[in-house]
């Protein structure tokens, strides 16, 4: 079980007991810009997951439902 600090514990495959993560969801007006900046460090940083995060960026971007900041 992973622990958020807003949703408590979450069943995520591959996140051991107590790992804290961080969750960003598609309607929080901000979390795109986040991503961005989580794959502008990996491309620096030579990590491989660049291109599956600039994939995940797209599609933050093609959600097509009313965004907020977040609460």
């Amino acid at each position: 079980m992973a622990v958020s600090g807003k949703y408590g514990r979450i069943n995520i495959a591959k996140v051991g007991n107590d790992e804290p993560v961080f969750i960003l969801r598609a309607q929080d007006a901000l979390a795109m810009y986040a991503i961005e900046m989580y794959e502008l460090l990996a491309i620096s940083h030579g990590c491989q997951i660049a291109q599956s995060v600039h994939q995940e960026v797209d599609r933050f971007k093609n959600w097509n439902c009313p965004r907020k900041m977040p609460d």
